[in-house]
């Protein structure tokens, strides 16, 4: 993360480095749809794609290619798409929920409450979450082009962007990785 904005009066832009994962079992950097639009949206805000990757429906590899972006300093934010649904196949929740620290429970209920009025009772079906760990933000979000453009446009768009009023993802992002500091962390 680049300066961040103190004080009073406007607030300035701070651009995040963020990664893309893609979970399927089928698509690849040609065709995914989801991954493009997440991937568009983030540069055209005005942040950096510090990665992409996409990765099968397994709890292990989602959970690997997570932890070695949270290992880099040049990484704020990880979203993944896909894997959030109730299928056997759909573990993503499962790998990131390892990695939490902290669970951001109202991103989910964001979700829904976003979702609910475009698809109805179909929004029970998405298990979209968000959580804190080793300092960053990692936030699920279902495969559909539709759910990215969701999540990304009501959301994640406004809360990762450091002029949203009263307050926002990324004036506390220093600030998540204190209990590491002492702790060889």
């Amino acid at each position: 993360m680049s300066g961040h904005a103190h004080g009073g009066g406007e607030r300035k832009f701070v651009p995040l480095n963020i990664c893309v994962l893609t979970v399927s079992d089928t698509r690849t950097l040609e065709d995914d749809r989801s991954g493009d639009i997440l991937a568009g949206r983030i540069e055209q805000a005005g942040h950096r794609l510090a990665d992409r990757a996409i990765v099968a429906d397994d709890v292990e590899r989602i959970r690997a290619q997570m932890a070695a972006w949270l290992e880099r300093e040049d990484v704020d934010v990880i979203i993944s798409t896909g894997g959030t649904g109730l299928t056997g196949r759909d573990v993503t929740i499962e790998a990131a929920r390892a990695l939490f620290e902290k669970e951001i429970e109202g991103f989910q209920i964001g979700f829904f409450l976003v979702s609910w009025p475009k698809i109805g009772t179909s929004a029970m079906q998405s298990r979209a979450t968000g959580g804190v760990a080793r300092g960053k933000y990692i936030f699920c979000l279902p495969g559909s082009t539709g759910a990215v453009k969701d999540g990304w446009d009501e959301l994640l768009s406004k809360q990762l962007d450091a002029r949203t009023k009263p307050c926002n993802f990324v004036e506390i992002l220093p600030r998540l990785a204190e209990h590491l500091k002492g702790c060889g962390g």
